[in-house]
């Protein structure tokens, strides 16, 4: 299909990234004379390690960038900023050598020394960390930070319209503050000539023709600073503001925690003199418990921790439906989540245009999905290493070539690397976490009369045959409803409450293997 084509279909798709696009056009429409590119933005703050939710805002925004090009033929960038100029307020909690980290409290953080020793400070350790996993999974972006912006005059211009405009930001700010905080509140931070600190600190004076503040350091004694240069930074809301108005920002996201911060952002971006971005709110991750995740706690699941258990394309894929939606981040979802992931590759090829826009893989590869391999599904698999104990890849290729016998890692590579997973997935998350139950005589009898009828059973072993079967044992042993024969299965049998279709489960598992499996467990 012709570029043109597929954007006359882009543009009847509902999927979200393109409704996100069509706000992006509507907005370029509006704003006035034409630009020559389109501003995607992300934030992220280095007073903490990178987490996955930094990851999903990128590849998030990534797909309304595609979702764009598609629509548009106006060129675009991606810039991942980083907020390396606050001053450290809190020493995270997951990181080594607490007690030096509390000695550079309030100083930017990219003059907070690195904990692990390795850079030239804690932010510039986080970037790298940033950069890196953007980097493996192949993201067009460019990094910024914000204390070279700072430095290097890229903000000065803005910044001087923000001095001149003091009065004007303070009123959009001051309403949202308690009355001890408007007392004290300024939008421009000095950075302390004396100290270093980034001073939350009243501006006493202000010169615009000078283009510079006067303030008061700890010690009483008052300094007048340019606003230019990196002499200052400005908070966090202004700051935001200053940085859509000074770069062109023309579309960011970012959690449901700062709607209202995007709100006074927005206004004080029009103070500036500039239209704010297209924004979009998305719900946070939560981890196991419900609870927020978190830089500083370091809950959740990492990065490396699923790619140790799956292919990047399915952590890519849960970032995918639902952004407004919140989701529980935690180990328990990568099988459910690489299962859906395959589907909808499986899907791809056989579907319509329209259809293609719409299946998350679409957004996930720009276009281009690979071809799916999975002749068995990564929670078949898991179960297989469940009832076989696997610690080798190679224990669960002799299940796959029941069921694909020319298939081979090399030929499938992708089926190769989920059987590792799998098996690492199985020892670290599974098998500590294992509870076999002892089956009761209904039980008992039941699980041995299908041990009986599958050892006789000299007709076709396809899944569903085999299903057949243990769905004739449980009514037969009057198992009401059947959910509870199966149950008994999972539990008795591999030691969890819920598990795999039983019939491909044997099929692939192979009827004498599922019957010694049997027998131990009604021994046991």
């Amino acid at each position: 299909m012709s570029t043109k084509s597929l954007r006359q279909v882009a543009e009847l798709s509902r999927a979200w990234p393109f409704e996100e696009a069509r706000k992006i056009r509507a907005r370029l429409v509006s704003a006035g004379p034409e630009k020559d590119q389109v501003l995607f933005q992300t934030g992220y703050g280095p007073s903490g390690l990178p987490h996955i939710g930094t990851f999903g805002e990128v590849v998030r925004t990534t797909m309304v960038r595609r979702a764009f090009e598609l629509l548009s033929d106006i060129p675009t960038r991606l810039i991942c900023f980083s907020d390396d100029m606050d001053g450290l307020r809190k020493v995270p909690s997951n990181v080594p050598k607490q007690e030096m980290l509390r000695e550079d409290l309030n100083l930017p953080l990219t003059q907070v020394r690195d904990p692990f020793g390795i850079h030239e400070g804690f932010a510039q350790h986080n970037n790298a960390r940033l950069c890196s996993f953007l980097d493996s999974f192949g993201f067009d972006y460019e990094f910024a930070s914000a204390t070279e912006y700072y430095r290097s005059g890229r903000f000065d211009e803005m910044l001087l319209v923000a001095l001149e405009r003091f009065d004007e930001i303070m009123e959009v700010m001051l309403p949202t503050l308690g009355p001890a905080r408007q007392e004290t509140y300024s939008p421009f931070l000095p950075i302390s000539p004396k100290t270093g600190h980034v001073l939350q600190v009243p501006t006493l004076e202000r010169h615009p023709g000078r283009g510079t503040i006067v303030y008061a350091e700890p010690d009483g004694e008052t300094i007048e600073v340019p606003v230019t240069g990196g002499n200052v930074k400005m908070q966090w809301k202004p700051d935001w503001a200053l940085r859509w108005a000074a770069l062109g920002v023309d579309y960011e996201m970012s959690g449901k925690d700062l709607i209202d911060s995007v709100k006074l952002s927005g206004r004080i971006c029009r103070v500036l003199g500039r239209p704010a971005p297209v924004t979009l709110s998305y719900e946070l991750f939560n981890d196991e418990t419900g609870q927020k995740i978190s830089k500083s706690k370091g809950n959740g699941l990492s990065i490396e921790e699923w790619l140790r258990y799956a292919d990047p394309g399915s952590l890519s894929y849960f970032m995918f439906p639902k952004p407004r939606t919140a989701k529980r981040l935690y180990f328990g979802v990568i099988p459910k989540t690489v299962d859906e992931y395959d589907r909808h590759l499986a899907a791809f090829p056989g579907q319509s245009a329209v259809e293609r826009l719409s299946n998350p893989v679409w957004h996930v590869h720009g276009g281009a999905p690979p071809d799916a391999n999975m002749v068995l599904s990564y929670s078949m698999l898991l179960n297989l290493a469940s009832a076989s104990g696997a610690d080798r890849a190679e224990t669960l290729w002799g299940f796959i070539n029941r069921y694909a016998p020319k298939a081979r890692p090399e030929t499938h590579p992708g089926l190769d690397r989920a059987a590792q997973g799998v098996v690492r997935y199985f020892n670290d998350i599974e098998k500590p976490k294992k509870s076999y139950r002892t089956p009761n005589d209904r039980e008992r009898a039941a699980l041995e009369d299908l041990s009986g009828r599958l050892s006789s059973w000299d007709g076709d072993t396809d899944a569903e045959s085999l299903q057949g079967i243990v769905y004739a044992v449980g009514r037969d042993h009057g198992f009401e409803p059947l959910r509870d024969w199966f149950r008994t299965i999972y539990e008795v049998l591999l030691g969890s409450s819920q598990g795999p279709r039983f019939g491909g489960f044997i099929a692939a598992y192979g009827i004498a293997g599922t019957c010694d499996l049997i027998r131990g467990a009604v021994d046991r």
